[in-house]
């Protein structure tokens, strides 16, 4: 009996510091996209560069955290709920390593447009705002992660649209912008790719999201819209 109690506890604390890594490795990336976001509206050239940097740390997290999973499943065996934590977990840490790359992305493009010269960007103001949205929503679902909170994961699954709305705004924006002012192609075209890299990251926060509720309830709710998940719940 007391080595079951042993192992019964060190397989708890194997737990615990999976989890506790994953949200290290969230706060990192939540850091990455604000800076990068702050880097594009100010161009400071400190902040593009350390997002860049922090990349590769952001990638050797994702391995660790994938190592330790399988090390756990191969000496726990875990069953019902500490199976679902374990894949779940897997997944929410690359969808986290991809936010780390759209970060990289948004700062590299900031570089581009600064280096061109090109101070002025057109419509600056709304793309800062929904990547403010985006980073908003990372930092959610990082707090439901570490509460498992299945009704704030719901909440992130239906902000999701109010990124992609914001996407498509800017996109006529720029349309506008660059028929307007056939100079601006250059600069508008790299917004473009920013605006994406900001959707992209509100779509991880999502798919984060819907881990939380399969770690927590059992129920798969990806490519189900909030609606049918919630209706789907409510049978079970």
């Amino acid at each position: 009996m007391p080595n079951s109690d042993h192992t019964s506890k060190q397989f708890d604390t194997d737990l615990e510091d999976i989890r506790s890594r994953v949200l290290q490795m969230g706060g990192l990336v939540e850091s990455q996209i604000m800076s990068a976001i702050e880097g594009l509206s100010t161009g400071k050239e400190e902040l593009i560069n350390r997002v860049i940097e922090t990349e590769p740390r952001v990638n050797s997290a994702e391995k660790e955290i994938d190592d330790a999973c399988v090390h756990v499943v191969a000496r726990r065996q875990p069953a019902a709920g500490d199976l679902r934590l374990i894949m779940g977990v897997s997944k929410i840490v690359t969808d986290l390593e991809r936010v780390g790359d759209e970060a990289e992305k948004i700062a590299r493009m900031a570089r581009q447009i600064y280096s061109r010269g090109a101070i002025t960007i057109p419509r600056t103001i709304d793309v800062r705002q929904t990547g403010d949205k985006a980073a908003m929503m990372l930092r959610s679902v990082l707090d439901a992660m570490a509460r498992l909170d299945t009704v704030e994961a719901e909440k992130i699954i239906a902000d999701d649209k109010l990124i992609d709305t914001g996407f498509r705004a800017i996109m006529r924006q720029l349309i506008t912008y660059m028929m307007e002012d056939p100079r601006t192609i250059s600069t508008a075209l790299d917004i473009v790719w920013v605006a994406k890299a900001i959707e992209r990251v509100g779509d991880h926060a999502k798919n984060i999201a819907e881990q939380v509720i399969y770690i927590v309830r059992g129920t798969d709710v990806r490519h189900t819209s909030p609606e049918a998940a919630l209706a789907a719940e409510s049978k079970s």
